[in-house]
């Protein structure tokens, strides 16, 4: 024990990144078996396109957005959703996929939309850079249309 304490104290900077990584895999963990909405990988997410009517919301910028973006998908960046949630209330009770570039912005946009009576939310694992990585169709333009 003495010895772990002594790296510790040694190697301080590296002892607390791999708190910070314990941390972050933890809370991830967490948000994961506590959260409403349902993980779903890009495979699984173009399973349910074709089974059932999906609503992709994507929740990136619109510069990200223009760049690459699931086709049909709606844009509402997350830093406007709180203030324009209920331009997106037609899609309440549809079959909803959120996503973001890597999946880190999802999360926070997956629980708003819950908050505010969303009742079927997922969220793309992964986001907008898994779905390319599977070399999956996307859409290079303006949004048909923007919520």
């Amino acid at each position: 024990m003495d010895r772990m304490i002594e790296f510790a104290s040694n190697h301080w900077i590296l002892f607390s990144a791999l708190g910070l990584m314990v941390y972050l895999l933890l809370q991830d963990l967490v948000e994961t078996l506590m959260g409403k909405h349902k993980t779903v990988s890009a495979i699984g997410a173009v399973e349910l396109m074709n089974k059932d009517e999906v609503t992709v919301i994507d929740v990136r910028e619109a510069s990200e957005f223009i760049k690459s973006h699931i086709e049909d998908s709606v844009n509402m960046a997350s830093t406007k959703l709180d203030k324009k949630i209920n331009e997106l209330d037609k899609y309440k009770n549809d079959l909803v996929i959120v996503a973001c570039q890597t999946g880190t912005r999802s999360p926070a946009a997956c629980s708003k939309l819950i908050k505010n009576g969303f009742t079927n939310v997922h969220l793309l694992k992964g986001g907008i850079q898994a779905w390319e990585d599977l070399n999956l169709p996307i859409r290079k333009s303006k949004p048909k249309h923007r919520a």
